[in-house]
Protein backbone atom coordinates (compact mmCIF):
# COMPACT_ATOMS: atom_id res chain seq x y z
CA UNK A 1 0.00 0.00 0.00
CA UNK A 2 1.41 3.93 -0.95
CA UNK A 3 1.85 5.90 1.83
CA UNK A 4 1.26 9.58 1.61
CA UNK A 5 3.99 12.52 1.00
CA UNK A 6 4.10 13.70 4.52
CA UNK A 7 6.47 14.76 7.37
CA UNK A 8 6.18 12.72 10.67
CA UNK A 9 5.64 15.76 13.12
CA UNK A 10 1.81 16.18 14.78
CA UNK A 11 -0.68 16.51 12.07
CA UNK A 12 1.76 17.14 9.22
CA UNK A 13 0.78 17.22 5.69
CA UNK A 14 4.10 18.28 4.73
CA UNK A 15 3.67 18.00 0.47
CA UNK A 16 0.23 16.63 0.64
CA UNK A 17 -2.02 18.12 -2.17
CA UNK A 18 -5.38 18.95 -0.37
CA UNK A 19 -8.09 20.41 -2.27
CA UNK A 20 -10.86 22.35 -0.04
CA UNK A 21 -14.73 23.02 -1.64
CA UNK A 22 -16.09 26.16 -0.38
CA UNK A 23 -12.77 27.30 0.88
CA UNK A 24 -14.27 31.12 0.45
CA UNK A 25 -16.65 30.40 3.45
CA UNK A 26 -16.03 30.92 7.05
CA UNK A 27 -14.81 26.87 7.46
CA UNK A 28 -12.99 26.53 4.83
CA UNK A 29 -11.12 29.61 5.11
CA UNK A 30 -10.14 28.20 8.51
CA UNK A 31 -9.09 24.90 6.64
CA UNK A 32 -7.16 26.44 4.10
CA UNK A 33 -4.90 28.13 6.12
CA UNK A 34 -4.47 25.62 8.90
CA UNK A 35 -3.21 22.93 6.11
CA UNK A 36 -1.32 25.65 4.73
CA UNK A 37 0.01 26.05 8.29
CA UNK A 38 0.93 22.72 8.59
CA UNK A 39 2.91 22.27 4.85
CA UNK A 40 0.02 21.17 2.70
CA UNK A 41 -0.07 22.21 -0.93
CA UNK A 42 -3.94 23.79 -0.47
CA UNK A 43 -5.86 23.93 -3.67
CA UNK A 44 -9.03 26.43 -2.34
CA UNK A 45 -11.98 26.01 -4.55
CA UNK A 46 -14.94 27.62 -4.86
CA UNK A 47 -17.69 29.35 -6.43
CA UNK A 48 -16.73 32.76 -5.32
CA UNK A 49 -13.38 34.34 -6.29
CA UNK A 50 -10.86 32.04 -4.66
CA UNK A 51 -7.78 30.59 -5.85
CA UNK A 52 -9.82 28.12 -8.09
CA UNK A 53 -13.05 28.61 -9.45
CA UNK A 54 -15.36 25.46 -8.94
CA UNK A 55 -19.20 24.97 -9.18
CA UNK A 56 -19.38 21.46 -7.84
CA UNK A 57 -23.18 21.13 -8.97
CA UNK A 58 -21.66 20.96 -12.66
CA UNK A 59 -19.74 17.44 -13.56
CA UNK A 60 -17.58 19.22 -16.07
CA UNK A 61 -16.25 21.45 -13.77
CA UNK A 62 -15.72 18.84 -10.89
CA UNK A 63 -13.64 17.26 -13.82
CA UNK A 64 -11.70 20.49 -14.59
CA UNK A 65 -10.48 21.33 -11.40
CA UNK A 66 -9.69 17.58 -10.05
CA UNK A 67 -7.79 16.96 -13.56
CA UNK A 68 -5.80 19.90 -13.20
CA UNK A 69 -5.00 20.01 -9.28
CA UNK A 70 -3.48 15.81 -10.12
CA UNK A 71 -1.98 17.37 -13.17
CA UNK A 72 -0.11 20.56 -11.75
CA UNK A 73 0.95 18.91 -8.08
CA UNK A 74 1.31 14.75 -9.70
CA UNK A 75 -1.27 13.39 -6.77
CA UNK A 76 -4.29 14.34 -4.39
CA UNK A 77 -3.90 13.47 -1.02
CA UNK A 78 -6.60 14.67 0.91
CA UNK A 79 -10.29 16.05 -0.50
CA UNK A 80 -12.19 18.42 1.89
CA UNK A 81 -16.14 18.91 0.79
CA UNK A 82 -17.33 21.97 2.78
CA UNK A 83 -18.65 23.48 -0.49
CA UNK A 84 -22.65 23.76 0.75
CA UNK A 85 -25.60 25.91 1.21
CA UNK A 86 -28.01 26.70 3.98
CA UNK A 87 -31.97 26.48 3.46
CA UNK A 88 -34.76 27.68 5.72
CA UNK A 89 -38.86 27.77 6.26
CA UNK A 90 -41.07 25.01 6.35
CA UNK A 91 -41.74 22.45 3.99
CA UNK A 92 -45.10 23.27 2.96
CA UNK A 93 -44.13 26.50 1.53
CA UNK A 94 -40.97 24.82 0.08
CA UNK A 95 -40.55 25.31 -3.46
CA UNK A 96 -39.15 22.64 -5.88
CA UNK A 97 -36.94 24.75 -7.38
CA UNK A 98 -35.31 25.46 -3.72
CA UNK A 99 -35.38 21.78 -3.24
CA UNK A 100 -33.59 20.80 -6.42
CA UNK A 101 -30.77 23.82 -5.68
CA UNK A 102 -30.05 22.48 -2.04
CA UNK A 103 -29.67 19.08 -3.37
CA UNK A 104 -27.59 19.97 -6.03
CA UNK A 105 -25.05 22.04 -4.56
CA UNK A 106 -24.73 20.02 -0.77
CA UNK A 107 -25.47 16.11 -2.25
CA UNK A 108 -24.90 16.38 -5.62
CA UNK A 109 -22.22 18.16 -4.99
CA UNK A 110 -19.96 16.17 -2.65
CA UNK A 111 -20.99 13.06 -4.40
CA UNK A 112 -19.28 14.41 -7.86
CA UNK A 113 -16.22 15.46 -5.67
CA UNK A 114 -16.15 12.21 -4.30
CA UNK A 115 -16.51 9.93 -7.47
CA UNK A 116 -13.94 12.63 -9.00
CA UNK A 117 -11.36 12.28 -6.30
CA UNK A 118 -11.61 8.67 -5.82
CA UNK A 119 -10.52 8.15 -9.78
CA UNK A 120 -7.56 9.70 -9.04
CA UNK A 121 -6.63 8.68 -5.50
CA UNK A 122 -7.13 5.09 -6.01
CA UNK A 123 -4.49 4.33 -8.15
CA UNK A 124 -2.18 5.73 -5.75
CA UNK A 125 -2.91 3.82 -3.01
CA UNK A 126 -3.69 6.30 -0.78
CA UNK A 127 -6.13 8.94 0.04
CA UNK A 128 -8.23 10.71 2.45
CA UNK A 129 -11.90 12.16 2.15
CA UNK A 130 -13.97 14.52 4.60
CA UNK A 131 -17.22 15.59 4.10
CA UNK A 132 -19.03 18.20 5.93
CA UNK A 133 -22.44 17.18 7.19
CA UNK A 134 -24.69 18.62 9.64
CA UNK A 135 -26.55 17.67 12.67
CA UNK A 136 -29.50 18.43 11.04
CA UNK A 137 -28.96 15.27 8.98
CA UNK A 138 -29.45 13.25 12.02
CA UNK A 139 -31.99 15.19 14.14
CA UNK A 140 -34.41 16.24 12.17
CA UNK A 141 -34.05 20.01 12.71
CA UNK A 142 -32.55 22.25 15.21
CA UNK A 143 -36.05 24.24 15.30
CA UNK A 144 -39.08 23.85 17.17
CA UNK A 145 -42.12 23.96 15.37
CA UNK A 146 -44.56 22.92 18.02
CA UNK A 147 -43.63 25.38 20.38
CA UNK A 148 -42.39 27.75 18.05
CA UNK A 149 -42.78 27.73 14.79
CA UNK A 150 -40.82 30.79 13.84
CA UNK A 151 -37.80 29.35 14.38
CA UNK A 152 -37.88 27.29 10.87
CA UNK A 153 -37.41 30.91 9.39
CA UNK A 154 -33.78 31.04 11.14
CA UNK A 155 -32.96 27.36 11.04
CA UNK A 156 -32.08 24.52 8.68
CA UNK A 157 -34.98 22.97 7.14
CA UNK A 158 -36.30 19.58 5.83
CA UNK A 159 -33.88 20.22 2.30
CA UNK A 160 -30.85 20.77 4.28
CA UNK A 161 -31.50 18.23 6.66
CA UNK A 162 -32.31 15.72 3.57
CA UNK A 163 -29.08 16.92 2.09
CA UNK A 164 -27.11 16.26 4.60
CA UNK A 165 -28.28 13.19 5.60
CA UNK A 166 -27.47 12.19 2.40
CA UNK A 167 -23.65 13.21 2.46
CA UNK A 168 -23.61 10.77 5.77
CA UNK A 169 -25.47 7.57 3.92
CA UNK A 170 -22.72 8.57 0.72
CA UNK A 171 -19.75 8.59 2.89
CA UNK A 172 -20.70 5.20 4.51
CA UNK A 173 -21.33 3.79 1.02
CA UNK A 174 -17.77 5.04 -0.31
CA UNK A 175 -16.41 4.10 2.68
CA UNK A 176 -16.88 0.01 2.07
CA UNK A 177 -15.52 0.85 -1.58
CA UNK A 178 -12.23 2.70 -1.52
CA UNK A 179 -11.39 0.73 1.68
CA UNK A 180 -9.41 -1.83 -0.18
CA UNK A 181 -7.36 0.98 -2.30
CA UNK A 182 -5.89 2.64 1.57
CA UNK A 183 -9.06 5.40 1.14
CA UNK A 184 -10.97 6.65 3.86
CA UNK A 185 -13.95 8.42 3.77
CA UNK A 186 -15.26 10.30 6.54
CA UNK A 187 -17.65 12.77 7.61
CA UNK A 188 -17.47 15.50 10.42
CA UNK A 189 -21.58 16.34 11.55
CA UNK A 190 -20.99 20.47 12.99
CA UNK A 191 -23.53 21.88 15.13
CA UNK A 192 -24.55 25.47 15.38
CA UNK A 193 -20.92 27.00 14.28
CA UNK A 194 -20.67 30.84 15.31
CA UNK A 195 -20.30 31.82 10.96
CA UNK A 196 -22.44 34.39 9.13
CA UNK A 197 -24.14 31.72 8.21
CA UNK A 198 -25.43 31.23 11.53
CA UNK A 199 -25.81 35.49 12.32
CA UNK A 200 -29.80 34.57 13.05
CA UNK A 201 -29.43 31.22 15.12
CA UNK A 202 -32.28 31.84 17.54
CA UNK A 203 -31.08 32.16 21.65
CA UNK A 204 -33.44 29.75 22.68
CA UNK A 205 -31.46 27.10 20.38
CA UNK A 206 -28.11 28.17 21.68
CA UNK A 207 -29.55 27.97 25.19
CA UNK A 208 -30.09 23.89 23.99
CA UNK A 209 -26.23 23.50 23.45
CA UNK A 210 -25.03 21.25 26.36
CA UNK A 211 -21.91 22.75 26.45
CA UNK A 212 -22.86 26.18 26.81
CA UNK A 213 -21.76 27.96 23.72
CA UNK A 214 -21.65 27.70 19.93
CA UNK A 215 -19.48 26.17 18.05
CA UNK A 216 -15.93 27.54 16.71
CA UNK A 217 -14.19 27.22 13.57
CA UNK A 218 -11.61 26.21 15.27
CA UNK A 219 -13.90 23.17 16.85
CA UNK A 220 -14.77 22.14 13.19
CA UNK A 221 -10.99 22.68 11.81
CA UNK A 222 -9.72 20.13 14.43
CA UNK A 223 -11.97 17.52 13.68
CA UNK A 224 -11.44 17.70 9.69
CA UNK A 225 -7.09 17.89 10.98
CA UNK A 226 -7.69 14.36 13.00
CA UNK A 227 -9.86 12.46 9.91
CA UNK A 228 -7.55 13.75 7.10
CA UNK A 229 -4.42 12.65 9.19
CA UNK A 230 -2.64 9.70 7.80
CA UNK A 231 -2.92 8.30 11.20
CA UNK A 232 -6.54 8.15 10.82
CA UNK A 233 -6.27 5.12 8.72
CA UNK A 234 -8.14 2.55 10.96
CA UNK A 235 -11.39 5.19 10.62
CA UNK A 236 -13.27 5.09 7.96
CA UNK A 237 -17.51 5.65 7.28
CA UNK A 238 -17.67 7.24 10.11
CA UNK A 239 -19.77 10.71 10.98
CA UNK A 240 -18.07 12.61 13.77
CA UNK A 241 -20.27 14.60 16.05
CA UNK A 242 -18.96 17.97 16.52
CA UNK A 243 -22.72 19.77 18.33
CA UNK A 244 -21.53 20.27 22.12
CA UNK A 245 -23.62 17.62 22.88
CA UNK A 246 -27.21 18.14 21.38
CA UNK A 247 -27.23 15.09 19.59
CA UNK A 248 -25.50 12.12 20.82
CA UNK A 249 -25.82 8.90 19.50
Amino acid sequence: MATPVADTAEEGFAGQVVLITGAAGGIGTALTKAFADRGAIVVAADLAKTQTHLDVSDAASVTQVIEATAAAHGRLDVLVNVAGVVSHGNALDLPVAEWDRVMNINLRGSFLCCQAALRRMKPQGYGRIVNVGSIVGKNSGNARPWIAPEEQNVAGNIAYGVSKAGVHAMTGFLAKEAAGAGITVNAVAPGPIATAMTASFPAQLRAAIPVGRMGTLDDVVNAVLFLASPRSGFITGEVLDVNGGMWCD
